[in-house]
């Protein structure tokens, strides 16, 4: 018997519907058939997710994604946000993995070098990425957390933000050509494919980083979810 398709679920904390939609294409695309992804956007919440004000603003909203994303099946969930936006609260409500951008791209920088830097966007945004690492336990393995000065709305417009973003991701690689750099947004991921660095370098999209990740755990893990699918049809 053919088992269904793996699902997995973008949750993104703020209201921009073309950043779900751009980290939804660049996931699938990551994964190919191997997973059928789909996005939730937060109606309720902010433009997008500057700093803690941001962040508390979106948390209602984003735990009724959670709870939508569940109804639908999800074998697997993303909180779409580098800061891992209520990632601790969703993951304590159990039955499904959730996967945080920031986590899952740190965790990628970290295995692909011996050091890594995040090149996020503002500095109102550098503090809780920062406390995140630490509290992952790879602060020792960090370069630090890095604002490009392009505002997450900017994103989306890569004459503009591209030279900024890759300006700093240079600047970085000057210091250590050996360390890899992580994008600390997930709307970096429009621009992640045309990002060319003056020197070589592992560029870690957080996007495609948490969907593997997730494809990962989820394929580990699934016959449990089989197992808890039959019971529940049962």
């Amino acid at each position: 018997m053919s088992r269904e398709p793996i699902r997995i679920s973008i949750l993104n904390p703020n209201a921009t519907q073309s950043m779900t939609d751009e980290m939804v294409a660049s996931a699938q695309l990551s994964v190919g058939g191997l997973a059928k992804v789909e996005g939730l956007t937060n109606s309720l919440g902010p433009a997008a997710i500057q700093g803690p004000k941001d962040a508390e603003d979106c948390l209602s909203g984003l735990f009724g994604l959670f709870e939508t994303a569940r109804s639908q099946g999800a074998d697997g969930i993303i909180v779409g946000c580098f800061d891992d936006t209520g990632l601790r609260e969703l993951r304590a409500r159990g039955t499904v993995p959730v996967i945080g951008l920031g986590e899952a791209g740190c965790i990628a920088g970290s295995l692909a070098a011996s050091r890594f830097s995040v090149v996020t966007t503002l500095v109102v945004s550098v503090p809780v990425i920062a406390e995140n690492i630490r509290n992952m336990g790879l602060w020792d393995r960090c370069n630090g957390v890095h604002p490009s000065g392009v505002a997450v709305l900017e994103l989306s417009s890569a004459g503009h933000s591209l030279p900024r973003i890759t300006n700093t991701i240079d600047q970085l690689l000057e210091a250590d050509p050996h360390q890899s750099i992580v994008l600390g947004c997930g709307g970096m991921t429009a621009i992640a494919s045309e990002i060319s660095p003056s020197s070589p370098a592992h560029i870690i999209d957080p996007v495609v980083a948490a969907v593997q990740l997730c494809l990962g755990v989820v394929s580990a893990s699934s016959r449990s979810i089989e197992q808890t699918k039959q019971s529940v049809k049962l």
